[in-house]
């Protein structure tokens, strides 16, 4: 990357497309090697892939031009990396600091004595060059809301979160990392060779083999007389009950549980082949390693299928993790069944052991402490946990430890509070979220109980998360403070524990006034929904009332860490999430108190009271009044600005009204900034397939609440959807099946019926009377993956009279009034009829 060249990425290239996904992946690799350094070890360079680049002109003043013909996606990622941590050290105190910034502009992000487009290292495609120049510049539009600005302020975000924890010495060796540390291939091409071949036949790749084909290679490699015999008795029975992704899983749990903490999924085949080194020439020995990896893989499969686990109390404590998900649990869950099995263990023990793993699970989601750390957390335990402890008490003394413990591990209070203020329908995964709301109804102990697995339950908002008029109005008025909006109250309580419950009946319950849902709650088998339909209204009193009952019932079931009293007090995590949510916020978009609040499980005024005093926050000025003006206590942290908020907002590209108003189209609200931090707010369960008895009934029930809330729309957006319908036989309407029955004109991209064969462009809800353009899920589907095509979807909305979507919510869901809709109809038809061609073109191209 050093010396005077210049990349430039070819226009048969895709749009810079690297997602959330992707770059969490790199910096969890980065931030291992930093890890690594910080601890005095000297880590070996990461791989992190092959650049393959065709020689270019040499350009008039000397610069050699390269054409990337393959791993444009990383070298952006890269460049973006290093401008994120220029720009970081240029606001670190001291001048070694801004000296290293400079450095690391000229050497890696610029040719510093070129101009114009010779003046910078990398030249990505013309749709992503001035996203990608504005990052490089640093200029008021660095961190717009396309892929490329997303990327930078998720570096900006992970350098501030580190340096804020580490001091800002940690950013040195971030720094030497990126610079030393990441290990390249390069690829050149001769000058008579067909570029655009090459790239075609390194993005058309085979199967390769998996971690545990190569090592099945080798270990019957060792075995030259007794292979066939072993294979046929040991290891294909094995293979055979696993499947291939759970022998994938245990070639490598079985190096965590022999202690090797470190060990990656992507190389076991390597570290287990060092580990059998010493059976090279011991068939002996090597046999009965495959054997006690058989025995390993039955255990395995306790943990996969806990219906195998003979006593009932173990596999109570297996299945209720399995419920839970996810795999996070299995390296100490496979230590405690060997320990059961050995007889160093009771069964007893082990399954209270695996409760305590539970509750440190559950406190953790309820707090929405980060999940950071947790995969190597779980990964140190069988090599940590005391052995002269009974199991139970040794996993509990670990997870409470300092280390690990009371910090990241709540305590009853830290519940209580997250409970009745933090948003839980932001936490975790769907399937945790219904895990605890079914535990806390369990608590409740009916004489009959429901059958969980056939009744198809869901998670229902009380107070529903798009309202009707009559909810502001009736309820939410009675219950504001001084200076608040029934909107922003709304925004507080919605998606509070206190305000979910479980549900069959989640297309009747709707948005209906609570009366109406007070009726068929009555009728439900479930006894916390029989307590809600006990109540008078259901405003912000009755929310938090349930709040903190199911709080206290909350503490009960999941018992906190040993000592979580003696815990030294740290600073509130709320406040290091709203540093993250101010980093996120993209370029040309503002936010508001609130819904920081709404965010973090806080209040408007200690929100305010903490941008106004703690120093050095990036983007605060992007955080306004509930009306879009900038606060009259608004002060800048750091001494030396003197600078007007609303004039750098609207350099930024925020337009204001001539009272000083933020135009409300460029808010992110509590939802937007949740998805920019990669949590999900919303919730769109679309029905398949089409034509079945229950999807003619939810489009029945779309016309009905339509027609009913939006009636002088409802002829004209049913018209729109009639269009759609009549373009292809490819297009259809499917339905959802929240509260709000909503509609989506959707098409299909691939054979079968789910939604990652499936695209559409806008979501449609009756009762709210908004169309939510939902360039969130866009972003994803090709041929829309690509930034320039969802760019031009936006521009082509944007020129309706009346419709404007800011670009700093490309990346997000914004929405245009349903009146709009049918008054612009015909224009609408004709977006809809682009977005069809531009997909039926992309599917012709890859048939």
């Amino acid at each position: 990357m050093q010396g005077e060249k210049q990349f430039q990425v070819p226009l048969y290239q895709r749009t810079y497309s690297w997602s959330h996904k992707e770059l969490k992946q790199l910096w969890e690799d980065v931030r291992e090697l930093v890890d690594a350094q910080l601890d005095g070890e000297k880590p070996a360079s990461h791989f992190i892939g092959s650049v393959v680049l065709a020689p270019g002109q040499l350009a008039a003043a000397g610069v050699q031009r390269w054409l990337v013909v393959d791993g444009q996606q990383r070298l952006t990622t890269l460049m973006l990396a290093f401008a994120a941590l220029r720009d970081q050290l240029r606001e670190a105190p001291g001048s070694e600091f801004a000296r290293t910034a400079e450095k690391i502009q000229n050497l890696h992000l610029v040719n510093q004595y070129e101009d114009g487009n010779d003046h910078y290292r990398l030249l990505p495609t013309q749709a992503d060059r001035e996203e990608f120049i504005a990052c490089l510049d640093g200029s008021p539009h660095a961190g717009g809301g396309g892929n490329v600005g997303g990327a930078y302020r998720f570096f900006r975000g992970v350098f501030a979160e580190g340096a804020q924890e580490h001091g800002p010495q940690w950013l040195e060796t971030v720094v030497s990392t990126l610079g030393h540390l990441l290990a390249i291939v390069e690829i050149t091409t001769d000058p008579q060779d067909n570029v655009f071949r090459i790239f075609e036949s390194i993005n058309n790749t085979g199967v390769g083999l998996s971690q545990s084909d190569l090592l099945r290679n080798y270990i019957f490699m060792l075995l030259p007389s007794s292979g066939e015999r072993v294979y046929q008795q040991v290891w294909l029975p094995m293979q055979q009950q696993l499947g291939p992704k759970n022998l994938e899983l245990l070639v490598w749990l079985d190096l965590v549980v022999r202690g090797n903490s470190k060990a990656k999924q992507t190389e076991t085949y390597r570290d287990q082949q060092k580990r059998l080194q010493a059976f090279v020439n011991d068939e002996a020995g090597l046999r009965a390693e495959i054997t006690a990896l058989a025995e390993r893989g039955r255990r395995l499969m306790r943990i996969v299928e806990p219906g195998r686990e003979a006593d009932p109390g173990l596999r109570n404590a297996l299945e209720r993790l399995d419920r839970w998900g996810g795999q996070v649990h299995y390296p100490l869950a496979l230590l405690l069944l060997e320990r059961a099995d050995s007889g160093e263990a009771t069964p007893q023990q082990a399954a209270k052991a695996l409760a305590h793993v539970e509750s440190y699970l559950v406190r953790r989601l309820l707090c929405q402490t980060a999940t950071q750390g947790l995969n190597r957390l779980f990964m140190e335990m069988p090599k940590d946990i005391d052995p002269a402890l009974p199991v139970d008490e040794a996993v509990r003394r670990q997870l409470s430890s300092k280390k690990s413990g009371p910090r990241v591990w709540p305590s009853d209070a830290d519940v209580i509070d997250a409970v009745l203020h933090k948003p839980f329908y932001a936490a975790g995964r769907p399937l945790q979220r219904t895990f605890v709301l079914r535990s806390l109804e369990e608590s409740y102990g009916a004489a009959e109980q429901v059958d969980y697995d056939k009744s198809l339950l869901t998670v229902e908002h009380v107070l529903p998360q798009k309202p009707s008029q009559q909810w502001f109005d009736e309820v939410l008025l009675d219950d504001v403070e001084d200076g608040q909006s029934p909107q922003e109250l709304h925004e507080l309580l919605v998606h509070t524990l206190g305000n979910l419950t479980l549900t069959g009946e989640n297309s009747r319950l709707s948005n209906h006034p609570f009366r109406r849902k007070q009726e068929i709650l009555e009728s439900s088998a479930l006894r916390m929904n029989a307590e809600i339909a006990r109540a008078p209204r259901w405003g912000a009193k009755e929310i938090l009332a349930r709040g903190e009952d199911l709080a206290r019932r909350a503490v009960e079931l999941w018992p906190g860490p040993i000592n979580a009293a003696e815990a030294e007090p740290e600073e509130w995590a709320g406040w290091k999430e709203l540093h993250a949510a101010l980093l996120a916020i993209p370029v040309g978009s503002w936010t508001t108190y609130g819904a920081l609040a709404a965010l973090i499980g806080s209040h408007p005024v200690p929100v305010g009271n903490h941008l106004a005093t703690r120093g050095g926050l990036h983007g605060a000025h992007r955080v306004l009044t509930s009306d879009g003006r900038v606060s009259p206590s608004f002060r800048w942290t750091d001494g030396e600005r003197d600078d007007d908020p609303r004039e750098l907002l609207e350099q930024e590209g925020v337009p204001f009204d001539s009272k000083g108003r933020a135009n409300p189209a460029y808010r992110l609200s509590a939802e937007d900034l949740a998805a920019l931090l990669d949590k999900e707010l919303t919730s769109e369960e679309i029905e398949f397939p089409p034509a079945d008895t229950r999807t003619r009934e939810r489009a029945a029930r779309f016309e009905e609440l339509l027609t009913q809330n939006q009636p002088h729309a409802a002829e004209a957006v049913l018209q729109v959807l009639r269009h759609w319908e009549q373009i292809s036989p490819q297009c259809r309407i499917d339905y959802g099946r929240a509260a709000e029955t909503s509609a989506f004109p959707m098409m299909d991209t691939a054979p079968g019926k789910n939604l990652t064969s499936t695209i559409w462009p806008l979501a449609l809800y009756p009762v709210a009377g908004v169309v939510e353009v939902v360039f969130q899920h866009l972003r994803l589907r090709p041929p829309f993956d690509d930034t320039a095509l969802r760019k031009e979807l936006m521009d082509r909305l944007n020129a309706i009279d009346g419709i404007e979507l800011p670009e700093a919510k490309l990346e997000l869901r914004p929405s245009f009034p349903m009146d709009l809709l049918a008054l612009r109809c015909e224009e609408i038809e004709g977006v809809l009829g682009w977005f069809f061609q531009t997909v039926a073109f992309y599917k012709a191209q890859q048939e």
